[in-house]
């Protein structure tokens, strides 16, 4: 790969002319530019067709632009590439210097764990990563979002159930190729000319998810409201049905008190207490019956107050939460791919977190339920984060995305330094599996963690099941709970503290050398916290 020859020529009898021998160099990039140029030049018809003109150009090419696209010069890539590097300036190697796979790589077990363990940026640089799979992750989440809003204000009376099936209906790939189609974005999208996409399913899939990044992109650059037109122009042709679906109707409690219905909070026990946690979290709503309804649990019937139970709210909350975390992610984690954002996503919105923040919020306390001997009842993990998911609804409904951003940015984001620092952003099963497959021997079938139930034991509404977990044969860890899949969560946690995986003893020691400081100051945090319910028991005794 080294140049050992050196030829010498004289220069007796040429001419001097000032042009170096990167001018081929030059001459070569002229097919790039003209490429360029001329894209540029479609983008400004696809602007035409979705109504929405672009200022940053490069973001709507970055959303057009598919994985498997790298850019050629009109003829085989590396002919161009080693072309590029040997005929400008002498270089002491050939070919490219680590320019091409700095950003690309993504997969194996040390990469994930460089990539996890890096913090957020306070001040977020743009990604270097040059195709749509992080814009798709965004839009992906704007165009649930969007959906589930309309489907809730404009189907009242439909169960979660219901609305849940029509939103698969919309935001399923399928659909989203035939409104992608209506584009035309197969015509501008930059993909390679290879085998990948040759079938018609690969390309449809491959539509939809450049369809999603556009959405992104346009949440990005103009607002929500210039998604929210989009998405509804491409959903209906007939103008009627589209006015129905963009101009939908105020929340019925809403529509009762049309200005504020806080003067029932006199004669409602059930409302007064509710303006204790109002104080609490600094938050006063215009319809205090929102709130009201966000914490009323299935088991309660009918009521006149309500007028039903939080079931609905919590379907709308989990994609209010989905589309606030996804962007908070995508601004401030500019290194991560898809995958990587996806991890760090489950890892704060998931019934396990969501319960910790209603328990510290001591929403519990609140809960509606219809237990006449007004004990409190302890909550499951499951029940807790569904009251916090129809809280974060009713606090959209009654103020707007902006409160929801404040609130997830006080509850919720600051506990991703912990969950970097922790490596908590994969569930104990994920990470399991991930500690054994790297035991495998090359060449073989990798060995995979078994689990088999032990037992159940207890009524049919209140099963407690007993799970172990073998692997190559031999049981690493048991565990229980209400669930089969609760009790697999607890024997893989144990298999990962009792077994000696020697990827757990790497992943710590990289992060400990990593963040000693944050590790220290983390641990001292949590003491701190510990000692202070200590010292306000010693002070009540």
């Amino acid at each position: 790969m080294r140049r050992e020859v050196t030829v010498e020529l004289s220069s007796q009898g040429f001419w001097k002319t000032g042009i170096r021998s990167d001018v081929c160099q030059h001459a070569m990039m002229l097919p790039v530019l003209t490429h360029h140029i001329r894209y540029h030049q479609c983008l400004m018809h696809l602007d035409k067709l979705i109504g929405y003109t672009f200022q940053d150009r490069c973001l709507l090419q970055l959303a057009m632009t598919h994985p498997s696209h790298h850019l050629n010069f009109g003829m085989n890539p590396d002919h161009a590439r080693n072309s590029l590097s040997n005929c400008g300036i002498r270089q002491p190697k050939y070919g490219d210097r680590k320019v091409h796979h700095m950003h690309m790589r993504k997969k194996g077990i040390n990469t994930l764990i460089n990539i996890m363990s890096r913090l957020g940026q306070d001040d977020p640089t743009p990604s270097r990563i040059n195709h749509n799979e992080r814009l798709e992750f965004l839009g992906d989440a704007v165009v649930e979002f969007l959906t589930s809003v309309h489907l809730y204000y404009l189907f009242p009376s439909l169960e979660e159930g219901g609305l849940a099936t029509y939103r698969t209906a919309i935001v399923q790939n399928q659909h989203l190729a035939m409104l992608a189609k209506k584009l035309e974005l197969d015509r501008f999208m930059l993909y390679a000319h290879g085998p990948d996409l040759c079938r018609e399913s690969d390309l449809r899939h491959a539509m939809a998810n450049c369809f999603e990044a556009l959405i992104g992109a346009v949440y990005l650059e103009g607002s929500l409201e210039e998604a929210k037109q989009l998405f509804g122009r491409l959903l209906f042709n007939d103008p009627d049905l589209r006015e129905v679906w963009l101009n939908y109707p105020l929340h019925p409690l809403q529509l009762q008190e049309p200005n504020t219905d806080r003067q029932l909070i006199e004669t409602s026990p059930v409302l007064q207490k509710l303006t204790e946690f109002e104080e609490a979290i600094g938050v006063i709503f215009t319809h205090v019956r929102l709130l009201a309804r966000a914490f009323t649990l299935r088991t309660v019937g009918f009521n006149h107050l309500t007028l039903g139970h939080n079931q609905r709210m919590e379907f709308l909350g989990d994609s209010i939460m989905q589309l606030v975390a996804t962007e908070y992610l995508f601004i401030h984690f500019p290194d991560h791919h898809e995958g990587h954002l996806t991890l760090l996503r489950s890892s704060l919105v998931n019934n396990r977190t969501q319960a910790k923040v209603a328990e510290e919020l001591g929403m519990q306390e609140y809960a509606i339920t219809n237990d006449k001997t007004k004990r409190p009842v302890a909550l499951r993990t499951k029940t807790l984060a569904d009251l916090l998911e129809s809280f974060i609804a009713a606090l959209y409904i009654d103020k707007d995305l902006e409160y929801v951003h404040t609130f997830m940015n006080v509850c919720f984001f600051p506990r991703l330094k912990e969950f970097i620092l922790n490596q908590d952003w994969n569930d104990p099963k994920s990470q399991l599996q991930q500690c054994c497959l790297t035991l495998r021997t090359e060449g073989k079938e990798p060995d995979i963690p078994l689990y088999k139930t032990l037992q159940t034991v207890g009524p049919s509404h209140a099963r407690t099941y007993t799970v172990a977990v073998y692997f190559k044969g031999e049981r690493i860890g048991c565990g229980k709970g209400p669930s089969i899949q609760q009790a697999e969560m607890g024997a893989a946690m144990d298999a990962l503290e009792k077994y000696n995986f020697p990827q757990m003893a790497h992943q710590k020691r990289f992060i400990e050398r990593k963040y000693r400081q944050e590790l220290k100051e983390m641990r001292w945090e949590r003491e701190h916290q510990e000692k202070e319910p200590d010292e306000t028991e010693d002070i009540k005794k």
